[in-house]
C-alpha cells in the first residue's frame, strides 16, 4: 500500500510507524533528484537533511532518526539514549527506546523491519546479497528471541528491492551461496552458460521462516524496473551514473 511517497502495510499500523520511501517528494536535483537521503552521493547536506525531515513528517514522527554507516555486514547495533549520537558502522539497528526512530538506506538492497507486538523492540536492517549470505535477517530475529520475545509476537516487514528477474549474477556468485548452504540453490535460476538469476527476497523470507517466524509481510516492488518510483544502483551503474538512496524508517507509535 502506498501512502503519499512511501510504502507501508496495513497489518503493522497498530504497532509501529514504518515506511519504505520512494525517490519522490524531496528537494534534491539532477540524478539525485527529489528524495535522496544519503550524504555519500552527489548532493548537499542541506538537501539531505531537508529530505530526511520530509520523510519524518510524512510518517508523523517527531523523533530523532538514527542511521548507520552501512558496510554490507551482519552487524547490528543496539541504540539507546546514551549512544544515539555516536557513529557506528554495520547494517542493522535495534532499540527499545520510544524516543528514537531507526532508519536504513537502500537503492536495490532489501530493507527489513522487525518488531514485536508488545512493542518492546524495533529493528531496521539493510540486506544486500552480502547481508543475505551472512544472514543478517536471522541475526535480527535472534536478538528478539534471546530477550524472551515469543516468536508468535515477532513481525517482519520486507520492503522494495531488486527483484528476481533483474538480479543477474555470475556462476561464482551462486557458488558462494551453495557453499554456505546447499539448500540455497533453489533461489537461483539458470539464465545462460555464464549467468544465473538470484531471488534475494525469497531467500530472506526463507531465512526468517527457518526460525519459526510466521508473521512476515512483503512489499513486492522491484526497484530496478520502477524507474519513476525508486532509485536503483544496478540500473544506474549500468549506464555509469550515480544514484541516490531511499530512506526506510521504523519507530514506536507515540
Amino acid at each position: 500500500m502506498i501512502t503519499k511517497n512511501y510504502f507501508t502495510h496495513p497489518k503493522i499500523k497498530s504497532f509501529v510507524k514504518a515506511g519504505f520511501f520512494t525517490r519522490n517528494g524531496g528537494v534534491s536535483k539532477k540524478e539525485n533528484y527529489s528524495l535522496n537521503c544519503s550524504l555519500n552521493h552527489r548532493d548537499t547536506e542541506i538537501n539531505v537533511k531537508k529530505n530526511i525531515n520530509i520523510c519524518l513528517k510524512n510518517l508523523n514522527i517527531k523523533k530523532k532518526v538514527k542511521l548507520i554507516n552501512q558496510i554490507h555486514s551482519n552487524k547490528i547495533v543496539k541504540i539507546n539514549r546514551k549512544n544515539v549520537d555516536k557513529k557506528y558502522s554495520g547494517d542493522g539497528l535495534i532499540s527499545n527506546n520510544k524516543q528514537i526512530a531507526l532508519g536504513v538506506l537502500t537503492a536495490d538492497c532489501c530493507p527489513i523491519f522487525i518488531f514485536d507486538k508488545n512493542k518492546k523492540y524495533i529493528c531496521a536492517l539493510h540486506s544486500g546479497w552480502k547481508g543475505a549470505l551472512k544472514n543478517i535477517a536471522a541475526q535480527g530475529v535472534k536478538y528478539f528471541v534471546k530477550r524472551n520475545v515469543i516468536k508468535k509476537n515477532i513481525v517482519v516487514l520486507i520492503g522494495p528491492c531488486l527483484t528476481f528477474k533483474n538480479f543477474e549474477v555470475s556462476k561464482d556468485f551462486k557458488n558462494k551461496f551453495i557453499s554456505k548452504n546447499k539448500k540455497y540453490s533453489i533461489f537461483f535460476k539458470h539464465k545462460n552458460k555464464d549467468k544465473d538469476l538470484f531471488n534475494l527476497r525469497k531467500l530472506i523470507n526463507y531465512q526468517i521462516k527457518e526460525l519459526g517466524i510466521k508473521n512476515i509481510y512483503n512489499i513486492n516492488k522491484d526497484t530496478f524496473s520502477n524507474k519513476k518510483i525508486f532509485f536503483s544502483h544496478r540500473r544506474e551503474s549500468q549506464k555509469f551514473r550515480d544514484t541516490g538512496r531511499m530512506l526506510n524508517i521504523i519507530a514506536f507509535n507515540d
